[in-house]
């Protein structure tokens, strides 16, 4: 009886724990609904808002484009619901950056409770490393990039050939090269990463250089228009991120096996 009260006794036991397992998880689906919710729907007023401005940042972010065209000259819009479209999409861009603090905020009371302190700390220098670096490929392609590839485009207008650009392509162009650049200036964060998840070491990394730099202006080419100066312009950089990444991975590992000798 007392074997057979034991085995009863670890059944129900077995029972609970899989009730209270289910239980969790339905709880944390529940909460990331919730924070989901959250984020969406002020995301969402965040754009109803941002409309109200879309004019004058697109007035903004046009400056490149009207330094390099003559005096006067207008953008166009070739269908009537273009302008109204360009708008919504500036709006829908902002909004993303706008309200990004609500959302990182809902998605940390999410992640946070399951960290230790030392991948918090963790978690955030990666964030505010990953931003810094968006910020600053936003800035080198609108200062930089965005100049000389407009003034290299419009160089082939003659007498009988004048430019007139419109703005929902000029838009489209914009967010392309914005988000090629952005994303190009994360690789030295995308390879601390991977030499702190174990899936790439400095020595690997370090040999396949020259199968870097082939794939780096394939991507270029990829992400950016057809000319070679915008293809160079990111190509350059983000050889440059490569080595700076693996710079950052050779002194963060001297520095860990510097530790473990003072210990």
């Amino acid at each position: 009886m007392s074997q057979l009260d034991d085995q009863t006794e670890h059944a129900d036991e077995t029972e609970l724990n899989t009730k209270a397992s289910g239980i969790s998880v339905l709880a944390h689906l529940a909460e990331l609904r919730r924070r989901g919710t959250i984020a969406v729907v002020v995301y969402v007023i965040g754009v109803m808002i941002l409309m109200n401005f879309s004019e004058p940042v697109f007035e903004f972010i046009s400056q490149p484009l009207r330094a390099a065209l003559p005096p006067g000259t207008p953008l166009v819009f070739l269908n009537a619901p273009d302008v109204f479209f360009t708008y919504l999409k500036i709006a829908l861009v902002l909004s993303l950056f706008v309200t990004a603090p609500v959302t990182l905020y809902q998605f940390w009371a999410f992640v946070a409770p399951g960290l230790y302190s030392h991948e918090r700390e963790a978690f955030v220098a990666y964030f505010f490393g990953s931003l810094a670096l968006l910020l600053a490929g936003g800035a080198f392609a609108f200062y930089v990039v965005f100049p000389l590839v407009f003034e290299f485009f419009l160089s082939f207008s003659t007498d009988t050939i004048q430019a007139m650009p419109a703005v929902k392509e000029y838009l489209s162009l914009t967010l392309k090269l914005l988000f090629a650049f952005g994303i190009s200036f994360q690789i030295p964060i995308i390879i601390m990463l991977l030499i702190r998840l174990g899936i790439a070491n400095v020595e690997s990394l370090t040999d396949k250089r020259r199968y870097v730099i082939v794939w780096t202006f394939v991507f270029a080419a990829i992400l950016t228009p057809p000319d070679i100066i915008s293809q160079v312009l990111l190509g350059i950089p983000m050889l440059l991120l490569y080595e700076a990444g693996l710079l950052m991975a050779r002194m963060k590992k001297t520095k860990i096996e510097k530790e473990v000798e003072d210990v």
